[in-house]
């Protein structure tokens, strides 16, 4: 009877107390979805060593590959996005686990680049795909690069694994929530002194003798790509970097292309690619035959795509990460020799940019929806599937919260009765602290329309950073939970920024125990290509 009691799911009970002067309401933790004892956690301990002991060891080589990019998912954004996932069922959160977190095989990944010791995205995801560290702001070209300087790129080129993959007679692609011209994939398929020099207006307008020059543009690069018969899906947002200015935009009113040359990449794709077809919306996406399709370009934002909270709350015509995904897999799929792929959940790393932890958080559940339905339609026997981060960022979590304490709410602790304490816990001068914070950026001025103090005159995107002068905020009449509330930041900056610890690695599939312990964050590389039998001369 004890063990099969502990199968059955605890009644759930809520302890609502509205508290006065409070604006949200205080609920005890949500109750643990299975009843638990000593015994659990000794029958789960030995359950998780059997598990390993017979976890099968592929190896051999990988026909495909997969890599999974979290843009900025470190290991507190992947700790608070299991408990955010969780609690959005209705579970206590801590005991979930995102689809990656089942993968076998683990390592830290050491993100410095060859001159900075908290990186940005362009050196990080370049040492991802070529094997080799760069420096700050270039693109799969090495360190003696100079920055901004395009006569510098011919020479200190670093090929990447897509475009070995191209050689190789393998299908490829790149699928993305930002720009298509983004750092992160444009580091899989472009080589530039500037990861900003996305379109020829970007060049014009930072570096008028590299567009004298006509060095070519990054959306550019993509669509003149010159390895084996160029890239077999490329989806993301970004049209506005593919059209020529004045061409009005087919979806975002009053936004049009920005190319000066007169080009329209769009068109470009379709006219040299056999088999070729250019979408734009989801109901395109839905409709592609991948029997059929031998090259698909999606541009399913004027700029960045939505985030995803926004994108299911608005009910847009976006596809999903998933629905990406899972469709650029079978189109890859119909090539005997195999594919690579690279899908980088990207919004992450910009809502933390902006202090927004909820957005984060969301993006990082569906990237890791993405995961899920990409290890369902793949054979793990012929398939190396890896998921990591470029970087990290200054998201904390803090405080002493009771277990099932809403990951986005004020800290509630456990008293030393050991019974759920009734208020908030407060600090040294009496205020109410949430359990997320980030060390720097917008949120130290409270920066939303509903906080007591910090930017109300200024919109929510604004990089102004005025108005204390009192301290912290008082958030006993805020609710934190709102996916519009910043949290608090330490130190006042525009933009929240990365951070320099260490990212997690996830693999599953072949040679996927090759992913252990400390590993230098170009070292991903040598994996991936190993498995394909890529890149060793």
């Amino acid at each position: 009877m004890k063990k099969q009691s502990e199968k059955i799911l605890a009644v759930v009970v809520f302890l609502s107390i509205t508290a006065l002067n409070f604006g949200q309401t205080i609920q005890a933790p949500f109750p643990v979805k299975r009843q638990e004892s000593a015994e659990t956690w000794r029958r789960d301990g030995w359950n998780a060593i059997d598990r390993a002991k017979r976890e099968k060891i592929r190896n051999g080589k990988a026909k495909n590959v997969i890599l999974f990019i979290g843009d900025g998912m470190g290991v507190s954004t992947i700790t608070a996005a299991r408990i955010f996932e969780g609690q959005q069922r209705g579970e206590s959160g801590e005991e979930n686990r995102l689809s990656f977190e089942e993968f076998p095989y683990t390592a830290l990944s050491k993100t410095y680049s060859a001159n900075q010791q908290t990186s940005d995205s362009a050196p990080t995801m370049s040492a991802i795909m070529t094997g080799i560290k760069t420096d700050e702001g270039v693109l799969s070209v090495n360190q003696n690069i100079v920055h901004g300087d395009y006569r510098t790129v011919d020479g200190n080129k670093t090929k990447t694994l897509l475009e070995m993959s191209e050689e190789a007679g393998k299908s490829t692609g790149v699928v993305t929530t930002t720009r298509l011209t983004h750092a992160t994939p444009a580091a899989c398929y472009s080589h530039t002194a500037d990861r900003d020099w996305e379109s020829d207006k970007d060049i014009f307008d930072r570096n008028k003798e590299a567009y004298e020059a006509k060095f070519p543009d990054i959306a550019r690069q993509l669509i003149e790509f010159p390895y084996g018969d160029g890239l077999e899906v490329a989806m993301g947002g970004g049209r506005q970097k593919f059209m020529p200015k004045g061409t009005p935009d087919p979806v975002a009113a009053g936004k049009q292309g920005e190319r000066l040359d007169g080009r329209d990449l769009t068109k470009e794709w379709t006219g040299k690619k056999s088999a070729s077809k250019y979408i734009w919306n989801k109901e395109q996406l839905a409709s592609i035959d991948p029997k059929t399709t031998k090259h698909l370009l999606g541009l399913f934002g004027s700029t960045h795509l939505e985030f995803d909270k926004d994108r299911t709350t608005k009910n847009l015509d976006e596809p999903s990460l998933t629905d990406m995904t899972t469709k650029a897999i079978d189109v890859l799929s119909q090539n005997k020799k195999g594919y690579f792929l690279m899908v980088e959940g990207g919004r992450i790393d910009q809502a933390h940019h902006l202090g927004n932890a909820y957005r984060a958080l969301q993006d990082t559940v569906e990237l890791s929806n993405a995961v899920r339905a990409a290890v369902a339609k793949v054979n793990l026997d012929e398939t190396l599937i890896v998921v990591t981060a470029d970087h990290s960022h200054t998201l904390t979590i803090g405080g002493y919260p009771a277990r099932g304490n809403n990951i986005l709410g004020l800290v509630r602790e456990v008293g030393p009765d050991g019974k759920l304490e009734a208020d908030v816990k407060r600090d040294a001068l009496g205020l109410p602290y949430t359990t997320l914070n980030y060390a720097n950026g917008r949120g130290y001025t409270g920066a939303t329309a509903e906080q007591p103090e910090g930017s109300k005159q200024y919109p929510a995107d604004s990089k102004r950073v005025t108005g204390i002068t009192k301290g912290r905020p008082d958030l006993t009449k805020v609710d934190t939970t709102d996916p519009n509330y910043l949290q608090e930041a330490l130190v006042p900056l525009g933009d929240e920024t990365h951070g320099g610890e260490d990212v997690a690695i996830f693999a599953i599939g072949v040679n996927a125990h090759l992913i252990r312990g400390s590993m230098e964050e170009n070292w991903i590389f040598y994996v991936m290509a190993d498995a394909m039998r890529l890149g060793r001369k």
